[in-house]
């Protein structure tokens, strides 16, 4: 042991100085500052490239607007017309296939007809806007009668039942038709979606491999798609303006055409 520390003996001395140094250090100087600095960086580099997917198709459902308007002398004998040619009318369309909970009242109103004499306000109650009084000479007002309006909204699920619920409507007292709307049905839609979005994600795949290509871009893994704007298709509008019911009126001939379903999509790449 004794040769052991006279070996070692400067070796010792200088550890323990060196301890007895740190301590004294320590207590007057307060403890020794350790710096420890840690970097990271994450460098992403995406790319990104949009694309577009359009299908058309046939519609395969209708939306029609029609409905009956009448003027009395009394609220009572407009509402009592009304009520029986609408009756009449979702009576004959019934007949023809149309269930009876694709049929519903969109507006029913009753206007009073200001005027002076024979004179009658009764231009927009076809529609069911709000109508603004004619006043007589003098400023009075005047009720002269009431305008009872009624419009139904029917839903054709069967294209080839279109012109004949339109003849339908007429022939039994409907004196407007608003308009006729062609759509896709829930079903359709979002099959002619699916297609329309594959036919998007590979327009923006070509768009990208080619863009990389021009720029001296090497392209990784998507790591993102994102899709934007609607998919839902703009009705077709076929208006029709007011009719008459006479039965010797030429039959109605309205199409459907073909509406478009579009999906736009953006996807982003990783690079490398």
């Amino acid at each position: 042991m004794k040769k052991f520390y006279e070996q070692f003996k400067t070796q010792i001395v200088t550890v323990v100085i060196i301890f007895v140094a740190l301590f004294l250090y320590t207590k007057l100087a307060g403890p020794i500052p350790f710096f420890i600095t840690s970097v990271t960086t994450t460098q992403t580099n995406l790319f990104s490239a949009d694309g577009q997917g359009q299908v058309t198709a046939v519609p395969d459902q209708a939306t029609i607007d029609a409905g009956v308007t009448q003027s009395s002398q009394t609220v009572a004998e407009g509402q009592s017309k009304v009520n029986a040619q609408t009756q009449k009318i979702i009576n004959a369309i019934k007949a023809l296939g149309i269930s009876e909970k694709d049929i519903k009242t969109t507006n029913y109103s009753v206007n009073p007809n200001y005027g002076n004499g024979n004179i009658y306000n009764s231009a927009s109650a076809a529609t069911g806007n709000i109508m603004m009084p004619i006043l007589p000479p003098g400023g009075n007002q005047q009720i002269v009668g009431y305008t009872v309006t009624q419009n139904l909204e029917i839903n054709v699920k069967d294209l080839a039942n279109v012109n004949k619920v339109i003849d339908a409507a007429t022939k039994n007292g409907a004196n407007v038709v608003g308009g006729t709307n062609f759509t896709f049905s829930d079903e359709l839609t979002k099959k002619l979606e699916n297609n329309a979005r594959v036919q998007a994600v590979s327009d923006a795949k070509q768009k990208a491999q080619s863009l990389a290509q021009a720029a001296g871009v090497h392209l990784g893994k998507v790591v993102n798609v994102v899709e934007s704007g609607s998919g839902f298709p703009e009705p077709m509008v076929m208006k029709a303006a007011q009719t008459g019911t006479s039965d010797t009126s030429a039959p109605t001939n309205v199409t459907p055409g073909e509406n478009s379903v579009t999906i736009n999509v953006t996807i982003y790449y990783e690079t490398y």
